[in-house]
């Protein structure tokens, strides 16, 4: 890391927002290098968002000034961010998925020849050459919908490069991303950094912060509340310096004495969109008072096996049963009435509406059941009064219950679809991702509610790439390579160097001679 710390590549000073019933930012000060990366930690809601939304012009702040490189500026949109070189790559990407990489970069800033005819091979060609400059390879030839995530991140980043971006802001940059593609995305940011552009990183992940950052700030209610660098920091300090108290990283509780299996999986058999065999053949179960945990490197069939049991996905052979009940291609509703929840891993596609108001979309799951429906009338007070409750118990910071729900913050999103799920007697819980997007105390929340779900004699199938996260939960741990269970094992017993070679596909120790680099890239990735 080569921060330059003489050079202030941007400033903002005494920046203070407010919001209807809420004081987003109470001024707050931030400096950023030329050629460093800052990580700008905080729970969700801290105000961390808004402060970079400003710096980018996307709001003007109620008081405050904003300098570029040491000159006073004045931000009234994106546009003006721009031109002085201030680049934003947003949580949620902002790219047209049937068009091509060099197009989605172009946008707006077409390469055109005479009679203004867009120049097809030498915007190609100019997004190319700026790929291979900062060591994002990138076909600019290729239709940005079929791209995986984070090559549609190195996307993004590129066409921030190509408007002249020497600052650089990503808003929970690893949030959508695999294990492997979050390493990638760490080696481009140095490299960034390397030749001189400064980036402000935003990010729950502390581990990521002591591994990458250059310099630490941590925002708290809206204000700055810390300074700090990876060398001074650990994880425990950090998480205490953004809740405000201590914060436990670890989980506390009982063995597991599990009942009766809730959850049967039976030689389940499911195809992905480009018809390639992605399930096959799994066979597992569920107890009741038990945490199943899926452990692998993300796209060996996780996300297809989840959604196959919560309805959102029909199987192409086998089935499973809840309860005894036998399914094999039922509907969202039927898994619902049978008594599972689920926590989806995209909650913006299948675990709210977001235009729908964090009440609305806190009965998603029964607003067709009483006490919500009256005579096929929606009964609003009710609503109101179930979500309330639910606000206020899981923590879910809105300004109001008539907020739309895609207003809120990616963290608070997800703490509404968790509040919605286990505020409720479940008999299964299938938990995917969790506790992607959330803050340390959120995550010490939800770990704690998912255990006590657990004591409570629930099933609970978690599907998470966090390694630790597994490893902390999961009563017994079932590996997924290639689409199937390699081996299941007891979590207590498992290590690292067990779980890592059954990870690269490698069940007996003695298989592994000349193998062990798979075994490591394994673990790396989660």
């Amino acid at each position: 890391m080569n921060a330059q710390t003489g050079e202030l590549a941007l400033q903002a000073k005494g920046i203070t927002k407010r919001f209807p019933g809420v004081l987003a930012n109470d001024n707050v000060d931030l400096t950023l290098r030329r050629g460093e990366i800052l990580a700008l930690l905080g729970e969700n809601g801290a105000g961390k968002s808004t402060l970079m939304n400003v710096v980018y012009g996307l709001y003007r702040p109620d008081e405050g000034e904003v300098f570029v490189k040491g000159r006073r500026v004045r931000l009234d949109n994106p546009r003006d961010a721009i031109a002085l070189g201030i680049g934003m790559v947003h949580q949620h990407f902002q790219l047209v998925p049937v068009m091509t990489v060099a197009e989605n970069v172009i946008l707006g800033a077409e390469v055109t020849r005479a009679g203004g005819i867009l120049d097809q091979r030498a915007a190609a060609k100019s997004v190319g050459e700026l790929s291979r400059q900062y060591g994002l390879e990138v076909d600019p030839t290729a239709t940005v919908g079929e791209l995986p995530v984070g090559t549609q991140q190195r996307v993004e980043i590129i066409k921030a490069l190509y408007r002249h971006a020497d600052v650089l802001i990503l808003d929970e940059p690893t949030a959508v991303l695999t294990p492997q593609e979050a390493q990638e995305l760490f080696r481009i940011m140095r490299d960034l950094a390397e030749q001189g552009v400064s980036i402000i990183f935003i990010t729950h992940k502390l581990k990521e912060v002591l591994a990458v950052a250059d310099r630490i700030m941590v925002m708290r209610a809206g204000q700055m509340v810390g300074e700090t660098t990876p060398e001074q920091s650990t994880e425990q300090s950090l998480a205490s310096m953004m809740v405000g108290r201590e914060v436990l990283l670890r989980v506390e509780k009982q063995p597991a004495s599990p009942g009766e299996p809730v959850l049967q999986v039976e030689q389940l058999v499911a195809f992905d969109e480009r018809h390639h065999r992605v399930v096959d053949g799994v066979s597992f179960e569920v107890r009741a008072g038990e945490v199943l945990g899926i452990a692998g490197v993300q796209g060996n069939g996780q996300t297809e096996l989840v959604e196959v049991v919560t309805g959102l996905r029909p199987a192409a052979g086998g089935g499973f049963q809840i309860d005894g009940k036998a399914f094999r291609k039922p509907t969202p509703r039927q898994v619902t009435g049978a008594g599972a929840a689920h926590i989806p891993e995209n909650r913006q596609r299948y675990g709210m509406v977001l235009p729908y108001t964090v009440a609305e979309n806190m009965v998603l799951n029964r607003y067709y059941r009483a006490p919500f429906t009256r005579t096929l009338v929606l009964d609003h007070r009710a609503i109101k009064s179930h979500a309330a409750a639910l606000v206020q118990e899981f923590d879910v910071r809105t300004p109001s219950l008539d907020t739309p729900g895609g207003n809120l913050s990616g963290g608070n999103q997800q703490k509404m679809v968790v509040a919605r799920e286990i505020g409720r007697p479940v008999r299964l819980l299938i938990a995917a991702q969790p506790t992607r997007g959330l803050d340390v105390g959120s995550i010490e929340f939800i770990h704690r509610r998912i255990v006590e779900q657990r004591d409570a004699g629930v099933a609970v199938l978690l599907v998470s790439a966090e390694l630790d996260e597994i490893r902390l939960l999961a009563d017994r741990i079932a590996v997924m390579y290639k689409g199937r269970i390699l081996a299941t094992v007891s979590a207590q017993a498992a290590t690292r160097e067990q779980l890592g070679l059954l990870m690269a596909g490698i069940k007996d120790k003695s298989e592994s001679a000349g193998e062990s680099d798979d075994a490591d890239r394994a673990l790396a990735a989660l």
